[in-house]
């Protein structure tokens, strides 16, 4: 047996074991097992009954609240066993220190997962806090409402219907999130090159209603990543990459994302892939497997995600993953994801059987939709030799995705 993020050994009483009490009071029951080395070896303690008597003393008098706990005695190898209890009434103290585990390790909060605990023992979510800022624009929020659901007032009434006001007509921070300005940090996209160090273009959507974020972000995913394939007599519209499965991406980023970390949603798109990284990791009470098995559902911004819900950007019963899934089925790649202790990323691949070479999806990059380059340009702009970008324009040519204008000296493309 060795020791984890559930389960922590002690060969005496020294009062470090308080500091694990309080992280398994935070953020999930464990157990503290006294009278075992670091090793597992069983040493034993004199006067377990003494001992139960000390912890119990120390706990009540040195954690503020007091948590739910309980104690057993091995009367066979003298050691005795605290279970620590995960509490509703966070955050659980230590000399006004909260805590956690870090793998068999117990460290300190930072300032923010404090502001979590208090939110969390107080039953509610960042997005439910009063903003900071009461002057706020719904524009595109209004819009968006009259063209999905038919709602042609946002007005009191409907803003609190919507959670987005309280009763003192005081707006909260996913009002603010859904504005026309905000003071949150946004979405920040990269196109890359054949490496991470050729970076082609860059944008960062931000301070704008997540809404404005979102429909920017799409318009560079179809700019990048969408054609038209002739067959026959018609034009077919094509992706790259699934459409819905990055949009399903994207609105669950913004939407599940910790919007109190001051940092960017990163989107880094490349010829074969695109990563979008989300700050944060899972919430709590839900675990990595249930997260890739697409639940359950745990908002960590329910108000947000009921906005988002209704209006039909995502579901409500934690899909994105089954339905991001799902977009890829008929594919010969698959989506993954990588969930960290600070980020979750979400990497979409392009199709293989589009059968797009690298140098063709590198051409597409730099000749965006709407968009009139001469061979001259695209070989410059996107680093292919002279000779060989006549040969990949003739490719892209056959298959449909791009289309020459004029003839001889002249002659431009365009995307179809």
């Amino acid at each position: 047996m060795r020791e984890s993020a559930t389960l922590e050994f002690k060969q005496g009483l020294s009062k470090t074991y308080l500091k694990t009490v309080s992280a398994f009071a935070n953020y999930g029951t464990g157990t503290i097992v006294f009278g075992v080395d670091d090793s597992g070896a069983i040493l034993g303690i004199d006067n377990p009954e003494d001992a139960c008597l000390r912890i119990e003393n120390a706990i009540n008098d040195s954690l503020k609240p007091v948590p739910h706990f309980s104690l057993e005695i091995d009367e066979e190898n003298r050691v005795v066993t605290l279970t620590v209890q995960e509490g509703e009434d966070k955050p659980y103290l230590y000399n006004g220190k909260a805590y956690k585990r870090a793998d068999t390790s117990t460290v300190e909060v930072s300032s923010i997962e404090r502001n979590r605990l208090i939110l969390a023992g107080e039953n509610t979510s960042f997005d439910a806090l009063k903003s900071k800022f009461q002057n706020l624009t719904f524009e595109l929020f209004q819009d968006t409402l009259s063209h999905e659901l038919g709602l042609e007032r946002l007005d009191r009434n409907a803003l609190i219907s919507l959670e987005l006001m309280n009763s003192a007509n005081e707006f909260n921070n996913a009002a603010e999130l859904l504005a026309d300005f905000n003071h949150f940090p946004g979405v920040d996209i990269a196109r890359f090159g054949e490496s991470i160090n050729i970076i082609r273009s860059r944008r960062t959507f931000e301070h704008v209603s997540i809404l404005a974020q979102m429909e920017q972000t799409l318009s560079l995913f179809d700019e990048y990543y969408a054609f038209e394939e002739i067959v026959g007599t018609k034009r077919i519209k094509k992706s790259l990459i699934p459409h819905e499965a990055f949009r399903e991406a994207l609105a669950n980023a913004l939407v599940h994302r910790c919007w109190d970390v001051n940092a960017h949603i990163k989107i880094s798109m490349f010829d074969d892939r695109i990563e979008i990284m989300s700050p944060g990791s899972l919430p709590d009470g839900i675990t990595e497997e249930e997260y890739l098995a697409g639940g359950p559902s745990i908002a960590r911004n329910p108000i947000l995600a009921n906005v988002f819900f209704r209006l039909g950007y995502i579901e409500r019963f934690g899909t994105g993953i089954p339905r991001i899934l799902k977009e890829y089925a008929n594919y010969t790649v698959s989506p993954t994801f990588s969930v960290r202790p600070a980020s979750i990323t979400v990497t979409l691949p392009v199709e293989n059987s589009i059968r797009i070479t690298p140098d063709e999806a590198n051409a597409l990059g730099v000749l965006h939709k709407g968009l009139i380059m001469t061979r001259a340009e695209i070989s410059e702009a996107s680093g292919i030799s002279k000779d060989k970008t006549i040969s990949v324009l003739n490719g892209l040519i056959a298959k449909g995705i791009i289309e020459k204008i004029g003839a001889g000296r002249s002659v431009k493309y365009t995307r179809n």
